[in-house]
């Protein structure tokens, strides 16, 4: 009788554990269910602005006029596509030259997100390619040839302004740089750019000083770099779910 009450005690006990096991995956199941119903949306749209940088140093540089305006536009969850639009006059001065080169470019190209947001967060760390493209003129407004006989001969120089027109350039650059929500929809960014010259025009016997969106080249070196600082405004056009 008493090996029958223990068998009959286990067996209770067994029972009561398989219902406690049971409830609590029902349990797991319902939280589970109500944690897959939340959804966040993510905003899509088109982020336009302006480089604030250029607008700075058109202000303290009096060799330097420059406004480019940017813009994105999100294809996928952690993917744009991107370009900027600029102009630029650069006046460069050292021993021996006077050059003035202006300008337009076009940049276009891809941005991915590498940053993960938290909920409804829609900031960036972000990597990015273009390809860019330049139109632009050089101005040689005075130059001396140098002379390695500095006291028997003079060394020559000329101030006549020469203008040397439809100038172009090709180049490719990867870009890192972040962007940061500041307040509702308005962003603040900070990009670095690495550029490779692909193809260029030059004056005769001359070499170009400056590409408008390329910037300073550094005599027969194809690499050149380049910064921005950026605000801009997001455009919100439809919201999705993130994943």
């Amino acid at each position: 009788m008493r090996q029958q009450h223990i068998s009959s005690y286990f067996i209770s006990f067994l029972m009561g554990l398989l219902v406690c096991v049971s409830v609590d995956a029902q349990n797991d199941s319902i939280v589970n269910a109500v944690n897959d119903s939340v959804k966040v949306k993510q905003q899509y749209g088109l982020r336009v602005g302006g480089d604030i940088g250029k607008l700075i140093r058109t202000s303290i540089d009096d060799k330097y006029t420059g406004f480019e305006v940017n813009a994105d536009y999100r294809l996928k969850q952690n993917l744009y596509v991107a370009g900027e639009l600029g102009i630029e006059e650069k006046n460069t001065i050292n021993d021996y030259l006077n050059v003035t080169s202006n300008g337009t470019y076009l940049k276009a190209g891809i941005d991915y997100n590498l940053y993960r947001n938290w909920l409804d967060m829609e900031n960036m760390v972000y990597t990015g390619f273009r390809i860019g493209a330049s139109t632009f003129s050089q101005t040689l407004n005075s130059f001396s040839v140098y002379s390695t006989d500095q006291y028997w001969q003079p060394q020559y120089s000329s101030s006549d302004a020469q203008k040397f027109n439809n100038l172009s350039a090709f180049w490719v650059e990867l870009i890192i740089g972040i962007k940061v929500e500041l307040f509702n929809h308005l962003y603040l960014g900070l990009n670095a750019q690495l550029k490779g010259l692909v193809s260029e025009t030059e004056p005769n016997n001359f070499q170009n000083i400056y590409i408008p969106g390329f910037n300073k080249t550094y005599d027969s070196s194809k690499i050149g770099v380049g910064y921005g600082y950026t605000l801009s405004y997001l455009i919100p056009l439809y919201k999705k779910d993130k994943k």
